[in-house]
C-alpha cells in the first residue's frame, strides 16, 4: 500500500540488552568483623572461635554474603579462612565495602550471562550510567558479545551508534 508508514526498528527484530537487569535484587547479608574485636582493635582468636562455633549459620544459606571490617583494624588473613568456612552453604561469599561487593555481584552475573541465544542476532546494547563501574561493563559485554552477534550496537533503535558487524564470509 502506498503511503503506509512502516516501523522498520520493530520489523528489525532487535535483541535490546539492559545492563540495569544484571544489577542484584534482593538482600545482601553482611558480616563486619569491627563487632568482634576487642574494643574495635584487636582480633582474639579465643573469642573467635567460640563466635564461629555458636552462630547461627543457617541465616547465609542461599544468601549472597558481604565479609568486611568496618574499621582500619588488621584482621589476621586466617579469620577470614575460618569464617569462609563456615559460610559454605552461602549462595556466594564477597568480600569488600558494599560498594565493592555490588561491583562483584554485577560482573559475577554479567561474566555469568548465556549469550548463546544472541548467536546471529542483532543486539542493541541500551546507555544507562546507574550501573557498577559503566565503563568496565560495556567493555566486558562487548567482549562477551563480538564473536556471538551479527551486529552490535549501543543506544536506541531510533539512534544507535554502530559497534560492531560481522563480516560475511
Amino acid at each position: 500500500m502506498e503511503g503506509e508508514i512502516v516501523n522498520k526498528v520493530a520489523n528489525a527484530q532487535i535483541e535490546q540488552i539492559d545492563l540495569l537487569d544484571f544489577v542484584a535484587k534482593g538482600a545482601l547479608k553482611s558480616i563486619d568483623l569491627k563487632d568482634l574485636l576487642w574494643n574495635e582493635l584487636v582480633l582474639r582468636e579465643k573469642e573467635f572461635r567460640v563466635w564461629l562455633k555458636e552462630h547461627d549459620w543457617n541465616q547465609y544459606e542461599n544468601q549472597n554474603v558481604q565479609v568486611y571490617c568496618s574499621n582500619d583494624a588488621i584482621i589476621p588473613a586466617w579469620a577470614y579462612m575460618l569464617l569462609v568456612a563456615h559460610l559454605q552453604h552461602a549462595q556466594g561469599i564477597y568480600f569488600g565495602d558494599e560498594a565493592k561487593v555490588k561491583e562483584d555481584l554485577f560482573f559475577d552475573a554479567l561474566n555469568s550471562w548465556d549469550v548463546s541465544h544472541l548467536e546471529n542476532k542483532i543486539a542493541m546494547v541500551k546507555g544507562c550510567s546507574n550501573i557498577p563501574n559503566p565503563t568496565k561493563a560495556y567493555v566486558v559485554l562487548t567482549q562477551r558479545l563480538v564473536p556471538v552477534v551479527k551486529n552490535l550496537m549501543f543506544g536506541e533503535p531510533c539512534s544507535a551508534v554502530p559497534v560492531f558487524k560481522k563480516k560475511k564470509a
